[in-house]
């Protein structure tokens, strides 16, 4: 099936919809809410639904606990993962949402459950009617344990309304399994040459893993495509899994994107205060749990990072929390005075935070608040903003300029 054929069965899809870092649930990445899924349908309104700062807002329906979203590359055509198990492709264009079958069975509750949803830029010119995708989620183990795994296979859409994930097989998984349901982290990013695959690994709530670099536990690892460690990785000598490392003493990374120079930047979670923007660079220590500009949920003191500590510091922290889901960097021209500005989907804050980024200097320029807790945002082809809420009826809200 060629390219054009592959958007033409996504434009022509029928409607077919179905029937969240810190530890605390109010403000941190779980909210408040029922971890059961509910049915809804996207509205039909054309106008704008609301102004919210500089943001002319527009409903587009509602997802179930929706997690994560990307762009098919070269489409209007947005993947949507949700929380417990489901993916769905929502045409920007047509509003029309279609089921993927064939999502991996997740070991859904507390944070865990389908994660993070990736594809590769270079396809988006391929006149093949099938796209590689990645995805990540939570995996259940023997004796109570579970861990972060990514998968790869085929998306294929192959008759107008009928969508599937064919030869879905786990490419890496987070080392060791261990108890708990917390702080998975696994957010994917591909290389802007396309030969790297960089998968944020939460230290799920067990601290010192962090500084082990014979484990993943709070690292950032580097792979090849297939999920081999990728040659070159900083603790190669030391054998597997640590020759998948890239940078540790990490927390929970919410955030993992590249910018526009093709440097690579991790958004955490904090405990108590402490959440950061980290530059990841080859080798590093960011500290976790060593050092953090956040105390414990106790309120026993954490050590704050000092000049002469030996870690990599963060290029902005945020005490109180912001709690973020995810960012991006700007690079459109709806927004052109924002272009290269971090944009921030905050959970506990319930706004969008803009980051003026100077080269690898960050300043916080402005927060525009929403009201309702946001899990991601994504730049839309044409510029626009997307952000999806938190929760069990998570709105998808298309963001363009007010006025």
């Amino acid at each position: 099936m060629t390219k054009n054929r592959l958007i033409s069965a996504a434009l022509s899809i029928s409607v077919s919809l179905i029937a969240s870092s810190c530890g605390s649930a109010t403000t941190g990445e779980n909210g408040p809410g029922a971890n059961t899924p509910t049915a809804s349908a996207s509205p039909d309104a054309t106008a704008v639904d609301e102004t919210i700062g500089p943001f002319a807002v527009r409903d587009l329906g509602t997802f179930a606990e929706p997690w994560a979203a990307d762009f098919i590359p070269g489409t209007r055509v947005l993947a949507i993962t949700e929380k417990a198990g489901t993916i769905k492709l929502f045409d920007t264009a047509t509003r029309r949402t279609i089921d993927v079958s064939g999502a991996p069975e997740v070991d859904y509750g507390g944070q865990g459950g389908l994660g993070d949803i990736a594809f590769l830029p270079a396809e988006a010119d391929s006149e093949i009617g099938e796209r590689t995708i990645y995805l990540s989620w939570a995996e259940a183990g023997s004796g109570d344990t579970r861990g972060a795994v990514v998968g790869r296979g085929q998306l294929v859409c192959d008759q107008a309304d009928t969508c599937a994930i064919e030869g879905l097989n786990v490419i890496w998984r987070q080392t060791p399994k261990v108890t708990g349901r917390g702080h998975y982290s696994h957010r994917i990013a591909i290389s802007p040459d396309g030969q790297y695959l960089f998968v944020s690994s939460g230290e799920r709530q067990k601290k010192t893993p962090a500084q082990d670099t014979s484990n993943t536990l709070g690292t950032v690892v580097r792979l090849n495509l297939d999920g081999s460690a990728a040659a070159g990785n900083p603790f190669a000598s030391q054998g597997s899994p640590s020759d998948q490392i890239w940078s540790y003493g990490h927390r929970n990374m919410l955030g993992l994107q590249f910018d526009s120079a093709g440097r690579l930047w991790d958004l955490e979670h904090g405990p108590a205060g402490g959440d950061e923007l980290n530059l990841v660079e080859r080798g590093n220590n960011y500290g976790w749990p060593v050092r953090s500009e956040g105390d414990n949920y106790n309120g026993s003191p954490i050590p704050d990072h000092t000049p002469d500590d030996g870690f990599t510091k963060p290029a902005i922290e945020w005490t109180p929390v912001i709690a973020p889901g995810d960012f991006l960097f700007y690079s459109g021209d709806m927004f052109a005075d924002w272009q290269g500005d971090a944009l921030i989907a905050n959970l506990k804050e319930q706004n969008i935070v803009r980051v003026d980024m100077n080269g690898t200097q960050a300043t916080e320029a402005a927060r525009y608040d929403f009201g309702e807790r946001l899990r991601e945002i994504v730049e839309g082809p044409d510029g626009a903003l997307y952000v999806l809420e938190d929760g069990d009826n998570g709105r998808l809200r298309k963001l363009t300029p007010a006025g």
